[in-house]
């Protein structure tokens, strides 16, 4: 079988798109190639329009199956080829666009995915939403990315002590320090003094070293879902008095100046803490995300919903546990034996691709005392519990591997893949009356 794939954002314009829409499914694609080429040749193609309908009949002229996956949401998902298509795609709302707008009759996925026939998505959440409109039969199937075994491998190489002895990093970008930075040229206009960082100079080679109860979130933070204003301030708040608290936020999108002087307006606000915030924002090579996972005590997500989140599930496949919500897809893998569950409440919202801004959806609010209570339990369970923080952190590994581990998404990817194909051979005989 001949397996073809797209995404939008590959790796020739993977540093002008971070951050940027649908940037993320070309970590998800390159994720998934490895499984996919245990079960057929796969093509990547940068074109679609101009490829996959010739390399489609090119199979149909040999006998061979081929079949195209569109990683992108079904709005950006074509429909006009020949070439059977499957969007993989990632979901975190309530309800699915059953709208359009702007004259793209696609925004209403129900054309596409009715088109399509079937469609492969991350979570059970998402299987769900999509089923309540388009029928309980509908063909979906929750393939999270396969991230485990790279990251357990990792894990079994790297401690897991809940307290960190002093680790040092190595690092090319942008490293700021809450307790090196001057924060008064942040505050309000009234009150300003000193000098801003200037984030335009060229990358600089940066140390940092971590040690003690550490916390960890990487996330773009121009993305409206992160909710880091509440990770933030109920750090500071929870840990203003505890100096050997840390919280590490890695940053990533392509131009990163706004958001850095909201976040440290952010962090002025908040004063006065002793606890440590540290933002890094540039390239960490392998060896050092290795390193900052090991550096960290607990990772963090308090955001709005996830599709996935695949930090949270890096992290927590290395054995780190987590604090997070128990929504969306973060449901499927979290669990209070294996994170500090942050309560949520369901708020109406709009699609995030709606120019519109109508409310048709929920999203899932965080309870900023609930995460309060999850960084202060955490932190006692990190001083004083060293049994209870390895059972989690084993109790992680063992989760992720259920349920993103690259033998369970085969198993799944290969029954998909054989019933979507056995439907496609069916078609014509229906259409016959056969």
């Amino acid at each position: 079988m001949l397996i073809i794939i797209h995404s939008e954002t590959n790796k020739s314009n993977i540093q002008q798109n971070l951050g940027r829409p649908e940037y993320s499914y070309y970590f998800v694609l390159k994720e998934f190639r490895p499984v996919l080429e245990r079960l057929g040749q796969v093509i990547e193609v940068s074109n679609p329009d101009e490829l996959v309908d010739r390399l489609y009949f090119d199979c149909l002229s040999r006998g061979e199956d081929c079949i195209f996956l569109s990683f992108s949401p079904p709005h950006r998902t074509p429909i006009h080829y020949a070439c059977p298509t499957l969007p993989l795609f990632a979901w975190e709302f309530s309800t699915i666009p059953t709208e359009s707008w702007q004259g793209e009759p696609r925004h209403d996925w129900r054309l596409v995915l009715g088109a399509c026939g079937m469609a492969i998505t991350h979570s059970t959440f998402t299987v769900n939403a999509v089923r309540d409109v388009m029928g309980a039969d509908y063909p979906i199937c929750a393939i999270p990315a396969p991230v485990w075994d790279r990251f357990a491998a990792r894990g079994e190489q790297l401690a897991k002590r809940a307290v960190v002895a002093p680790v040092q990093l190595n690092l090319r970008g942008l490293l700021i320090d809450s307790r090196t930075t001057d924060l008064r040229a942040y505050g309000p206009p009234a009150l300003c003094e000193g000098t801003p960082l200037s984030f335009d100079g060229p990358p600089q080679d940066c140390q940092l070293q971590l040690e003690g109860v550490v916390y960890t979130s990487v996330f773009n933070p121009y993305d409206g879902r992160k909710n880091w204003q509440d990770m933030l301030s109920a750090f500071c708040t929870t840990f203003r008095d505890t100096p050997d608290a840390t919280l590490v936020l890695k940053l990533t999108h392509h131009d990163i100046a706004n958001a850095l002087n909201d976040m440290l307006h952010h962090l002025y606000k908040n004063q006065s803490y002793q606890c440590r915030i540290v933002l890094i924002h540039g390239y960490l090579a392998d060896v050092d995300y290795e390193r900052l996972v090991e550096a960290t005590s607990y990772v963090v997500n308090c955001s709005f919903g996830e599709g996935q989140c695949l930090p949270l599930m890096e992290f927590m496949s290395c054995g780190k546990p987590a604090i997070a919500p128990l929504n969306t897809a973060m449901a499927d893998y979290v669990d209070s034996d294996n994170a500090f569950i942050v309560d949520s409440t369901d708020e109406l919202t709009a699609w995030p691709h709606d120019p519109r801004a109508a409310y048709r959806t929920l999203r899932y609010v965080t309870d900023w005392d609930s995460l309060c209570t999850a960084y202060r339990v955490s932190y006692d369970v990190a001083k004083t519990d060293a049994e209870r923080y390895a059972r989690m952190s084993a109790h992680a590994v063992r989760s992720l591997e259920r349920f993103c581990s690259q033998a369970s998404t085969e198993q799944r990817l290969r029954t998909f893949f054989e019933q979507r194909l056995e439907r496609t051979k069916a078609l014509p005989a229906e259409a016959s009356g056969a």
